[in-house]
């Protein structure tokens, strides 16, 4: 008998002839997540087991598988001969001091001796038998289950409870795309959504380097950081627009200043797009949350798009909804500190709303666009991530 845990995996069951292409990312995600740990992984018809690891380092390995895209569930099992004294002896590892529980089992192998029935039935009188009335089974709102699955080859697996994982598709099975990320709470969620359906998902982030410090670039790194253990990538790009920003305070009416600011960004991000191959941008706008997220906001930031599509997965989210996704992958308390983004330089005290094109236009004809972007460029700093 030895100590496993069993990885379920989620849509991957759906997918026909190409199955074998989105199991290879799954696999390949999964080993990564597992660097620097000793293990040996099985796979298994419809499963996958990490064996042989060391039992102080159990909490770690779930922590980390949990956080792969395309996990549905997992559970530490004991693996087992599969007679009925063998589950016994495993089975005997799960039972609480006192309350109540059923059994549940699964014959993976149908050539087992014993239906699932009656494998339960035998195994929870050998429980009863054995606690001398500490237990009592309740088959409908038991304290516990103790789960038992007959597999081939001779051997069961005995366990408890289901361990909800990140579900979703593996990351590399949905192209590439480029997340704007900022250092807010909206962002960060945005790109672990997209992550979430398979995509890979690079970060390129704006600063105003001096008017906001260093600390509001550590806390991005670390918004970065906390992505990468979702999405296995390891860099953060970063692009200087002090240049344009200080541009539009000085040439242009104040009210378009966050309006013009997010047309530079847009084709700043496109054009570092392609140079990376990614296939679209994400941003975490949600729609009228701030004054730049109006349909006329995003219309006008849109069309400078030339060529890529725009992910908004986070269009129709409220607020609340969206704190909840960033506390539960963790981001939310990186989020709040109190650093500015490049967006807070020059704020105007009132920002247009529903911006006219031909206005936005009209400001725009002021500056020297391509200089402005040329410099941009050329600020592009690569950061590697942890």
């Amino acid at each position: 008998m030895k100590r496993v845990i069993i990885i379920r995996y989620a849509e991957l069951f759906l997918k026909g002839k190409n199955r074998g292409f989105f199991e290879g990312k799954f696999e390949s995600n999964l080993q990564k997540s597992l660097k620097g740990i000793s293990y040996k992984f099985v796979k298994q018809s419809g499963r996958y087991l990490i064996e042989d690891f060391a039992e102080e380092e159990t909490e770690e390995v779930l922590d980390r598988l949990k956080k792969v895209f395309g996990v549905h569930t997992i559970s530490v099992a004991y693996e087992t001969d599969s007679d009925l004294d063998s589950i016994f002896e495993a089975a005997k590892l799960l039972l609480k001091p006192s309350g109540t529980f059923k059994v549940e089992s699964h014959r993976g192998n149908k050539k087992y001796p014993m239906t699932s029935v009656e494998i339960s039935r035998e195994l929870g009188g050998m429980i009863l038998d054995y606690t001398k009335g500490k237990l009592s089974v309740d088959v409908h709102n038991p304290s516990f289950t103790v789960r038992v699955d007959i597999r081939d080859f001779g051997r069961a697996l005995v366990f408890g409870d289901f361990i909800e994982g990140a579900n979703g598709m593996p990351v590399g099975t949905a192209g590439k795309g480029l997340l704007l990320l900022s250092g807010g709470i909206d962002s960060p969620v945005a790109g672990h959504m997209m992550a979430k359906r398979g995509m890979v998902v690079e970060c390129l982030h704006f600063h105003s380097y001096p008017y906001t410090n260093m600390q509001a670039k550590e806390k991005v790194v670390e918004l970065a950081n906390i992505l990468s253990q979702y999405t296995g990538v390891k860099r953060l790009y970063s692009i200087k627009v002090t240049d344009v920003q200080e541009a539009i305070h000085e040439h242009c009416k104040s009210p378009y200043m966050i309006t013009l600011l997010r047309r530079f960004m847009y084709r700043l991000a496109e054009r570092h797009a392609k140079k990376i191959g990614a296939q679209c941008l994400i941003t975490g706008e949600s729609l009228g949350q701030v004054a730049s997220q109006t349909i006329e906001g995003v219309t006008s930031s849109n069309s400078v798009v030339e060529t890529l599509p725009v992910l908004r997965p986070l269009i129709g989210f409220d607020k609340n909804e969206i704190i909840d996704r960033s506390v539960k992958i963790g981001s939310y308390d990186t989020s709040i500190l109190p650093y500015e983004d490049c967006c807070t330089v020059f704020l105007p005290d009132f920002p247009v709303t529903r911006p006219k094109i031909e206005d936005v236009l009209k400001e725009e004809s002021k500056l020297d666009m391509e200089g402005l972007l040329a410099t941009a460029m050329d600020s592009l700093e690569v950061i590697d991530i942890e």
